[in-house]
């Protein structure tokens, strides 16, 4: 059965600017406010504010998964060897040395925005700061493959290749996805191509595609549990783990991203 992709419309698109453009909002308070002391419930209380003085909802709050309860929060806080999916409470308290990586969607009118990043709190070590260099780069590394002459698997290389040449690993478990009127539409993009017979389809990237790239790396073994709350993800040696997302949609010249400012 042929999967169909879904390619926007101009209007569309203008409206997914401004949920892209809502989320880059968010995530800009999020670099200013996460500091030593800071508990994850007071980001996520900031976090929605912000979603709702643009008259946005966010996207993540009450989100269903595997039959799990409802995602109860507007951000994804997720510490240290937490990879994605940590949900904020005012028990966690970020302290010095710790990252976080910070996973925000907002709807507007209709349609998705998502993007994540990954902060260091206060000061960290220098294998730290390249963790993050790394993941963020490998995020640059796909948008830079997202062009109407590739098709999927290059993007997905891009990203892996980047991410172990520099001796980390990309999570296998969780991936990348398309978006627009839902947060998960086709396709899907992996960090990791995996052996032939195991791959996603090799779809051509078309003017008009939009998709969420969000390589999530580890210090350690790619291997992830998931936690009692039924959640969050971690890795499962108990090693650290970075996580950036841009929403980015196809054009005819260079792919643009929508949730920059």
């Amino acid at each position: 059965m042929t999967v169909k992709i879904e390619r926007k419309s101009k209007e569309e698109l203008t409206l997914m600017r401004q949920a892209g453009r809502i989320v880059a909002k968010v995530l800009a308070a999020m670099r200013e406010e996460a500091q030593p002391g800071v508990s994850t419930a007071k980001l996520d209380a900031l976090a929605e504010d912000i979603i709702a003085q643009h008259q946005a909802i966010p996207a993540f709050k009450g989100y269903p998964h595997r039959g799990q309860n409802d995602f109860p929060a507007s951000i994804c806080a997720s510490i240290n060897e937490e990879i994605v999916h940590g949900i904020p409470n005012s028990d966690r308290v970020l302290d010095e040395g710790d990252i976080i990586s910070i996973d925000v969607g907002a709807v507007y009118k209709g349609f998705y925005g998502d993007a994540a990043i990954t902060l260091a709190i206060g000061e960290v070590d220098e294998e730290t700061h390249r963790l993050l260099e790394t993941t963020e780069g490998a995020l640059m590394a796909g948008i830079a493959k997202a062009h109407t002459s590739n098709r999927l698997w290059s993007v997905i290389r891009a990203i892996q290749s980047h991410v172990e040449q520099r001796g980390y690993n990309v999570l296998r478990e969780y991936q990348g996805h398309g978006i627009g009127r839902n947060m998960h539409e086709k396709p899907d993009v992996p960090n990791y191509l995996a052996p032939r017979g195991h791959r996603p389809k090799n779809y051509p990237i078309m003017s008009g595609m939009t998709v969420a790239l969000e390589p999530m790396v580890v210090a350690g073994d790619w291997h992830t549990r998931v936690l009692d709350d039924g959640w969050t993800v971690v890795t499962a040696d108990g090693k650290r783990s970075a996580h950036f997302e841009h929403t980015i949609a196809i054009t005819d010249g260079e792919p643009e991203i929508l949730t920059r400012l």
